[in-house]
């Protein structure tokens, strides 16, 4: 499938030149995300410096292109770890987004094989990411890429105790 999938899409490096998109992209996440965290500010915000993530010699940002039109993105950057684990260094993921219309056509997988083929040439032993529990698509996605569920992180709003 990922075979077939590569024939009809073009996954490659993203580019200053992809900003305008990409910036697009990190607020479609952005819109998705509020309704499941409730802790997220109102207004205009940013989760990312994507600029900086792509001249970054330590991050790799990927993007899926169609007829020129990019449909697809996602982020590894290597990140220091806790000091008490087997691993120093780990390869973070983010900035994983899909063009609503193109969701579910394995999209998303084409751009983690070549996170993790980023991460594995870097010499990276653990990848790990962050997604909302109530975030099933998300979830299923990066289970079918084979991440396992490892922490939960849990809160609590003081104010409504």
């Amino acid at each position: 499938l990922l075979t077939l999938l590569a024939d009809m899409y073009t996954v490659r490096v993203a580019t200053l030149e992809d900003l305008p998109v990409l910036l697009e992209f990190e607020q479609g996440l952005i819109r998705a995300e509020r309704p499941m965290d409730p802790t997220i500010k109102d207004g205009k915000i940013s989760y990312y410096d994507v600029g900086e993530f792509i001249r970054s010699k330590d991050a790799e940002v990927y993007v899926v292109v169609r007829e020129g039109k990019i449909l697809a993105s996602g982020c590894a950057r290597i990140m220091p770890d806790r000091h008490y684990l087997k691993h120093e260094r780990m390869g973070y993921l983010g900035f994983m987004y899909v063009v609503e219309e193109y969701r579910g056509r394995g999209l998303n997988q084409l751009i983690m094989e070549k996170l993790v083929e980023w991460c594995k040439n870097r010499g990276l032993k653990e990848m790990r990411l962050v997604v909302y529990d109530s975030n099933e698509p998300a979830l299923r996605a990066y289970e079918k890429a084979g991440f396992k569920k490892h922490l939960i992180t849990m809160r609590l709003n003081i104010d409504e105790t």
